[in-house]
């Protein structure tokens, strides 16, 4: 039965919004009038024509990465218990906590009703499902696993989200602190050297060459902050153009795979992204050379995805897989090893849950190792900046006390 989402007014004035199982919609709009309903738009939920107060509606809504995990963890437990892909979706419509997804799981729904498969009806909604994961659910249907597929996939997305939010969490404390130094700087430049400088300058007396610099430096900041601003925001546009084409791009994520510090960390979250995927699609029965394919489109460095676009090419040509990592000198030892591994037992895919596994723990240990060391690091170059500006303040005195004396 087809689904359609209407918007309605019931008899306090107040709007009601959400979606309803109908043959037509003159039969939508005469269950809202039973349930007491003025029916002001009734259109089928998985309709593209859409009035303008409904784009408008619909601008900027997508689904989270937590209600992408949410969602694809309740739809594989149902499909795991017995139900039926449609049965499972109008449950998932019903248990829906916000419109928007109680709108969108119901027009997947429509489309699956319709004759469509699962992954085509979220092939509709590519903001909401990236092609990797489409890719997954299709490999599901085709092999009959997919509840499994879904299931090791919610894995994925949960497993991803706490990566994320512990890398975030760690450089939150100094990104805290550099924001809060930057005031303080700020503050003391425009507001309390020239306070305190100017009460000398007015004596005629002959300033230290670090106080004239200091006030130089203060009379810039007050003068032309905005084209300070003004210059930031051009910067960053010239670096983000830059980095928008495909040569300036790729030559920078070579260089940041070589980078001290960060280059650990940038081929360590990578490494994780690609062990992670490729051991879902091969448990999900995709043939090797797709899997590799997937998997290194998840890789937001340019580099390793064309490492990996090397070793497809290697192992269309019959080299292993271990073998054809290994020669691309990217990604860790470990990996290839466990890899190797698994090709000499027939079990690539535990090992490949393995590496992932160990990654994972690995880029941990990295980020807190690197954010403890970037934490006394602000605070001694903070307190060397107080420093200076206090240093350009006390000479003046220091010198007219000699003068006195």
């Amino acid at each position: 039965m087809p689904a359609f989402r209407f918007e309605a007014i019931d008899t306090a004035g107040q709007a009601q919004k959400g979606v309803l199982d109908a043959d037509s919609a003159r039969s939508a709009r005469s269950q809202l009038r039973t349930q007491g309903l003025t029916p002001l738009v009734v259109e089928p939920a998985g309709s593209a024509a859409r009035g303008e107060r409904s784009r408008r509606l619909a601008l900027g809504r997508k689904l989270s990465s937590r209600e992408q995990a949410i969602l694809t963890r309740q739809l594989a437990s149902l499909l795991i218990a017995g139900l039926p892909l449609d049965e499972a979706l109008s449950v998932l419509t019903e248990q829906a906590e916000r419109d928007y997804i109680r709108e969108l799981v119901a027009a997947i729904r429509a489309e699956v009703l319709g004759g469509h498969s699962l992954a085509n009806a979220l092939a509709q909604h590519p903001r909401d499902f990236p092609d990797i994961y489409r890719a997954l659910v299709a490999a599901g249907e085709h092999t009959g696993k997919l509840g499994l597929v879904l299931s090791r996939l919610a894995d994925y997305i949960e497993g991803r989200n706490a990566l994320k939010q512990k890398i975030v969490l760690a450089f939150t404390y100094p990104a805290v602190v550099t924001v809060i130094a930057f005031g303080i700087v700020t503050f003391l430049l425009s507001y309390v050297v020239p306070q305190v400088v100017n009460v000398f300058a007015s004596t005629k007396q002959q300033l230290p060459i670090l106080t004239v610099m200091m006030m130089a430096l203060s009379g810039f900041v007050r003068h032309w902050w905005w084209a300070i601003l003004i210059g930031v925001a051009v910067v960053v546009y010239l670096v983000r153009a830059v980095l928008a084409q495909a040569g300036p791009r790729l030559a920078f994520d070579r260089w940041l795979l070589t980078a001290p510090l960060a280059g650990k960390l940038v081929r360590g979250y990578n490494t994780v992204r690609f062990a992670s995927t490729l051991a879902i699609l091969t448990a999900a029965g995709v043939p090797i050379l797709r899997a590799l394919q997937a998997a290194g489109e998840t890789l937001n460095n340019r580099a390793m995805r064309g490492n990996i676009d090397e070793a497809i090419v290697r192992v269309r040509e019959g080299t292993s897989l271990s073998r054809s990592l290994g020669n691309t000198k990217t990604f860790p030892p470990v990996l290839v090893h466990l890899i190797r591994s698994g090709e000499a037992t027939g079990d690539v895919t535990t090992m490949l849950d393995r590496a992932a596994e160990g990654e994972a723990r690995e880029l941990e240990r990295r980020t807190m190792f690197m954010t403890s060391l970037l934490e006394p690091l602000l605070i001694l170059a903070m307190g060397g900046v107080v420093l200076v500006i206090v240093l350009a303040v006390m000479l003046p005195i220091i010198d007219l006390n000699n003068m006195v004396q």
